[in-house]
């Protein structure tokens, strides 16, 4: 992380000076107070630091005040953002508790508003912002560029004896957006440290540029994300090709993962991506890690899959309370292993590990700690043995 860049203050938040903070996004109706506040808990419970909600109507700006209170009743005080599109201006200025209570406020310098109407209604937004000390993210999105300064691009690059590729003029177009209008935000008033700026794309090696050359070109605070990333597989591994690229070069102060939820699939997955690709970066730690092994035909029996997923969700599910009483936990790794080939060197270099019998293999299974042998579970109860010697380590040395 570049020293200079600028550190933003959202909330209790701090976004900026080396932490990578993660970000996540309701889709509920935000009219709806009761259900936006507890999908915003649960993504909190998840571990996003920052949630953002959809504010696009005069429902949905009346809710706020209701979803923080409801919040703050669960003792949740999770920053809450404000999305805002094309009507902010008025929602903002005719609904003061929703901007009151909003921790920081999201525009889109292509929505803003258009014509002469334009910058009139931008400054109405950095002037609450700036009288309420609120600080504001400036991201552009690829799918909703600022026309009148595309066409004037589009104008100048084709009078240029080099001309740009429409992909290239797109990017350098989306950069100027967005740094243009922090620059205007700070002509009003707005301190570069109420900053916030993001140019959002769905290619990943276009995003890849992107940010490099905002890295390069400005200090504001940055928010990574590939935008429209889609769903499984593709959305993950999508947004993991872009964010680890640009997090291993050190950009980005916030991230955010854009999946397409599966259908009953719960909104925090996008929580539990981001969180991965940090600790899988050894960036930050969130959760205590497990090292599998993926099976081979030594490993028929499906038990060690079994204790693997077991362990997980025995861990996930004792986290809440272990981030209170146990915060060193979440730098543990568990190893759980299916034969005699690997599963004893990576038991040993585990926290704590389990070597399971592999096909043919005497049924008995080490426990290693830190190192050293110190059990041998044998028995149809081996899975709830291990859970309960994994318990006590963490009592003991967390």
């Amino acid at each position: 992380m570049s020293q200079q860049r600028n550190s933003v203050r959202v909330g209790d938040v701090q976004v900026g000076g080396g932490r990578v903070v993660v970000q996540s996004m309701t889709n509920t109706d935000t009219a709806d107070a009761k259900t936006t506040a507890q999908q915003i808990y649960d993504l909190h419970q998840a571990g996003s630091e920052l949630v953002r909600i959809t504010v696009n109507n005069e429902a949905s700006a009346a809710a706020v005040p209701e979803i923080i209170d409801r919040l703050h009743a669960a003792r949740c005080h999770v920053p809450v953002i404000g999305d805002f599109h094309y009507n902010g201006h008025r929602l903002l200025q005719d609904y003061p508790q929703c901007a009151e209570k909003l921790a920081k406020y999201r525009i889109n310098p292509g929505n803003v508003g258009f014509g002469k109407k334009r910058d009139q209604q931008f400054e109405s937004i950095i002037q609450v912002a700036k009288d309420l000390h609120k600080p504001v993210r400036i991201g552009g999105n690829w799918g909703s560029l600022d026309q009148k300064l595309m066409a004037k691009m589009m104008d100048e690059n084709a009078k240029s004896p080099e001309p740009l590729s429409s992909g290239a003029l797109i990017e350098k177009a989306l950069i100027q957006s967005v740094l243009t209008s922090a620059q205007q935000a700070e002509s009003f008033g707005l301190g570069a440290d109420q900053i916030i700026v993001s140019c959002k794309v769905s290619s990943v090696q276009s995003l890849i540029r992107i940010y490099q050359e905002l890295h390069r070109s400005c200090d504001y605070a940055l928010h990574l994300g590939l935008t429209e990333a889609g769903m499984g597989n593709k959305g993950i591994v999508a947004s993991t090709a872009a964010l680890a690229v640009l997090l291993q070069q050190g950009i980005g102060d916030t991230i955010r993962v854009s999946l397409t939820p599966e259908p009953n699939q719960a909104r925090t997955e996008e929580v539990k991506v981001a969180q991965q690709i940090l600790q899988s970066l050894e960036l930050q730690s969130f959760k205590p890690e497990v090292t599998a092994c993926p099976g081979c035909g030594r490993t028929t029996s499906e038990f060690f899959q079994v204790l693997a997923q077991q362990v997980t969700a025995h861990m996930d599910a004792k986290m809440p309370a272990w981030r209170l009483s146990h915060p060193g936990v979440k730098d543990m790794n568990v190893a759980v292993m299916g034969c005699i080939v690997n599963g004893p060197g990576e038991s040993k270099h585990a926290d704590i590990g389990i070597s399971l019998p592999g096909t043919g293999e005497a049924p008995s299974a080490p426990v290693f700690i830190r190192g050293q042998k110190t059990h041998t579970l044998k028995g149809d109860d081996i899975a709830s043995q291990f859970i309960d010697i994994l318990d006590e380590f963490v009592q003991t040395h967390y």
